[in-house]
């Protein structure tokens, strides 16, 4: 069985794949450019305010899978 992602990780990936630059989410989000690189490459953490204003920017929300 897969190992699946955190949401760290799949933060991550929205990020480096988004159609934005990393300079284009940090400045939209108020979010210091720093920290967010350091978020991406793993070697730092965003608050929970820096999360919900990466989310928003990138227009993200959670969602629940069923149970099975």
């Amino acid at each position: 069985m897969a190992k699946q992602k955190t949401l760290s990780d799949q933060l991550r990936h929205i990020i480096e794949n988004s159609e934005m630059s990393r300079y284009q989410i940090s400045k939209l989000s108020g979010v210091d450019a720093s920290q967010l690189h350091r978020f991406v490459y793993g070697t730092g953490r965003l608050t929970t305010d820096s999360l919900d204003k990466v989310g928003a920017v990138l227009g993200l929300q959670f969602t629940q899978r069923e149970a099975k």
